[in-house]
């Protein structure tokens, strides 16, 4: 979820320099952005040293997970691949907050709702999101909570480590499960995904029949339908009502929704219209809690600066091969080896490939999880899952 701005000057140059005037004002605007809910795209601040300050101080460090983490160094892994990094995004379903709390009582407790490994490949030529359940039966290792007390280890659904730990149990968690370094981690809260779509002017989806879901607070009618803010968290968050009421079903479509967004937000109608713009990474630095080293618009560039020349047709997003838990059909777990497959191509920063149909080939798995080696003499692996370039309509 992201936002920014600033201000073109009227006129677009002669046409024999006018290609270069645009390349040189597009230069001037893709500057600082972000990747959907989770992935900050393109942006730029060009508007004088005031609203510089007012977006660098929106974004909240999080140094009490850096402690955290800095304690367990000599337990997480190492990085494999020079200049690929690992980012963890995790979607927080908090009710404390700006207009939160008319998505729920607040528990007391904070759970991660949506969390998202998102790989950048060395040289920035691909991006893969790699979805990871919230009911997936993981290895929780002991982590400090919020009262200063440590809990103990124990076998226990993913999201429990974000209630117990926040975000620095949630990482380490995904560290001993993948064996991936997590180089830089952002949280955002419900209010930040929503500003973020109103932001664009909202984020056009395509739906098979209409929607009707008191509890999602979700009444749309079939075919084309362009959501806003309140709309699209209701349509990535609805279980009940959608699909087969699964969180893989869930999943897949938030991944559909963030391509779509992924496509809105590097279109020019945003990145190069300053009264669009600037919402746009206002509404997304307001709504990040980032690692200290990210903590800035100049962190925020210093990661980004490549993804505006990635193609849409090459951000890739994924869930993790799953099944159902063996000893709870309510819960998950991973499906091997295809999910070590998955995280040692990540690991290695080596290509994955993602494709709407792949026929199930490996005898090892006893799901319909779809895997398959590829034809192109390599073995590169072909995941199930869809492009940013992806119509949902398609």
């Amino acid at each position: 979820m992201t936002d920014s701005a600033g201000t073109l000057g009227p006129g677009a140059g002669s046409s024999a320099g006018g290609k270069g005037l645009v390349r040189r004002r597009r230069r001037r605007w893709v500057r600082y952005g972000g990747l959907g809910a989770v992935l900050l795209v393109a942006g730029t601040v060009g508007t004088g040293w005031a609203l510089y300050a007012a977006l660098d101080g929106n974004i909240t460090p999080d140094d009490d997970a850096a402690a955290e983490l800095a304690r367990y160094e000599n337990e997480r892994p190492t990085s494999l691949v020079k200049d690929a990094q690992n980012i963890l995004l995790i979607g927080s379903d908090s009710r404390s907050g700006d207009g939160n709390a008319r998505y729920g009582r607040d528990s007391g407790t904070e759970r991660s709702d949506t969390t998202i490994l998102l790989h950048l490949a060395a040289g920035r030529h691909t991006a893969t999101a790699v979805s990871l359940p919230r009911d997936l039966m993981v290895e929780v290792p002991a982590c400090r909570e919020s009262d200063g007390t440590r809990s103990e280890p124990l076998f226990a659904m993913f999201n429990h480590a974000f209630q117990k730990g926040g975000s620095a149990c949630t990482i380490r968690t995904v560290e001993k499960l993948t064996n991936i370094r997590v180089d830089h981690h952002m949280v955002v809260d419900f209010h930040g995904f929503k500003d973020m779509v109103d932001a664009v002017d909202g984020v056009a989806v395509c739906l098979a029949e209409p929607i009707d879901d008191k509890a999602a607070r979700l009444r749309l009618p079939a075919g084309r339908v362009t959501l806003d803010g309140e709309e699209a968290l209701g349509y990535v968050r609805a279980r009940k009502s959608l699909g087969d009421g699964s969180d893989t079903d869930r999943m897949d479509r938030q991944q559909r929704f963030l391509g779509a967004l992924v496509n809105k937000v590097q279109s020019n109608d945003v990145l190069l219209n300053p009264v669009k713009l600037y919402p746009v990474l206002d509404a997304a630095t307001s709504s990040l809690t980032t690692d200290p080293d990210l903590a800035s618009l100049r962190g925020l560039y210093e990661l980004v600066r490549g993804l505006r020349d990635i193609p849409t047709e090459r951000v890739q997003f994924l869930t993790v091969p799953r099944e159902s838990y063996v000893y709870d059909s309510n819960r998950d777990q991973l499906v091997e080896p295809e999910a070590q497959r998955l995280f040692e191509r990540l690991r290695k920063d080596a290509p994955v490939t993602v494709a709407k149909k792949v026929p199930k080939v490996s005898e090892h798995s006893p799901t319909e999880e779809p895997y398959e080696e590829s034809e192109d003499g390599v073995g590169t692996p072909v995941f199930h899952g869809n492009t940013a370039a992806e119509d949902t309509c398609g």
